[in-house]
């Protein structure tokens, strides 16, 4: 096998974020490096994707062995502030729930840590934040 595809590991967690906010109520999702100017009084998620530390599972060269590739996807949950975090909760449910303990496409996804209140928060939001660590198995 080949090394993996750091890009397609992100799409796949990108991917199930962004088709479960499409519905309803639609919710608008900011992902690394885009621009993005929100309305203002509105609820929207940002997703941020790290890749960290990552360790060899068997020894060998460059082809057959394996690693484990290890990361941590952030979700920034912001909500208008003054109204309470009813609504912030709910849609970090919806993220938890997306993620929690699950394999999608070979990225195994921990249990979610979450969501836990940010201050300060950019004015005029209230925000949390959910995090969940994942793993992906490099077969090379």
């Amino acid at each position: 096998m080949a090394a993996a595809d750091l890009n397609t590991i992100r799409a796949t967690i990108e991917a199930r974020l962004a088709t479960e906010l499409a519905g309803s109520p639609v919710i608008p999702v900011v992902f690394h490096n885009m621009p993005y100017t929100p309305t203002p009084n509105s609820s929207w998620v940002q997703c941020q994707t790290q890749f960290g530390a990552n360790e060899f599972l068997t020894q060998g060269g460059t082809s057959d062995s394996d690693n484990r590739i290890v990361g941590l996807v952030i979700f920034n949950i912001f909500s208008a502030a003054g109204v309470g975090p009813g609504a912030n909760y709910v849609i970090g449910k919806r993220v938890r729930d997306l993620y929690n303990r699950i394999n999608v496409s070979g990225v195994y996804f921990d249990a979610p840590e979450g969501p836990q209140a940010l201050t300060p928060a950019p004015e005029g939001y209230f925000q949390t934040q959910v995090r969940v660590t994942f793993e992906f198995i490099e077969e090379l």
